[in-house]
């Protein structure tokens, strides 16, 4: 009778938005389940626009985002069209390119969302082929990067899951890195990017842990992530809220070359959910 009524419990709490439900002590605060088909909710998600970093080669756009069966698409495809930013002659690489060749989304939750600590799941299906680089990614709201604290909790490029948090140097954008990668290969499955896995991250004042599937790739020590020389004093950027960013990057400084990648290439979230203790 106990287990009967506690998946009562479970099943009441999620499908009441922000439910009772605990797990190790952590309740339920936030979820996008994107069960509503079309454009994700803009209550929660805002959208970058355009070439925004990396030397990467799509151009972000709202379009390549939307809801469907339950899921948020992030499709990248191979499409040329003009870029409205060029401008000939241009040192800057994002404006000397004169065509778009790949476009994504990039979904954000900045000004709209953002948490201290908690555990925080993904549920997510990506592909892993030469010159795709999806991510789920947390930045600090205060300060410019790195000294406002980058965490990766999710990366792909070049046939490896990266894991990874970064913080300032007191040199200008300049970053210290904890970084872990795991090859493809020791997953030990060949359909591996045929099926949905998911991220995890515990964040509490002393460590991030960084899972997936309950395997953990990365702990992060707290105490050793201090931007030096800020205005007042040593500052921890991972005792500071963070706002939630969910992408497909394709090629640029790390992600390589995706001549020979097949387009369209979907990114497949399936949901997003945050707890607190």
């Amino acid at each position: 009778m106990k287990n009967a009524l506690f998946l009562i419990v479970i099943a009441v709490g999620f499908t009441s938005g922000l439910s009772t439900f605990a797990a190790d002590g952590y309740r339920l605060v936030w979820a996008d389940e994107f069960n509503s088909d079309g454009k994700p909710n803009p209550e929660n998600w805002g959208y970058e626009h355009g070439f925004v970093r990396n030397n990467e080669l799509q151009w972000y756009q709202s379009d390549n985002a939307v809801c469907k069966g339950g899921k948020l698409i992030i499709e990248g495809r191979r499409e040329r069209k003009p870029n409205p930013g060029f401008v000939k002659g241009s040192k800057d690489w994002k404006k000397k390119r004169q065509f778009i060749d790949y476009t994504s989304s990039c979904l954000i939750t900045k000004g709209k969302k953002s948490w201290k600590f908690g555990r925080f799941e993904v549920k997510a299906r990506i592909k892993t082929q030469p010159g795709l680089w999806p991510a789920i990614w947390f930045l600090g709201v205060d300060g410019q990067w790195p000294s406002n604290g980058e965490i990766d909790l999710m990366e792909f490029f070049n046939g490896q899951i990266l894991a990874n948090a970064c913080w300032g140097t007191g040199k200008r954008r300049k970053a210290k890195w904890d970084s872990s990668k795991t090859k493809m290969a020791e997953f030990h499955d060949p359909q591996w990017d045929q099926k949905f896995h998911l991220w995890r991250m515990d964040w509490d004042s002393k460590a991030i842990k960084l899972y997936v599937d309950d395997r953990l790739l990365n702990t992060i020590d707290l105490s050793k992530t201090i931007n030096p020389n800020t205005e007042r004093g040593p500052k921890n950027p991972f005792h500071q809220h963070h706002y939630l960013l969910l992408n497909l990057a394709i090629g640029g400084n790390s992600g390589g070359d995706p001549s020979k990648t097949p387009f369209p290439s979907l990114y497949e979230i399936d949901y997003v959910r945050v707890y607190q203790r």
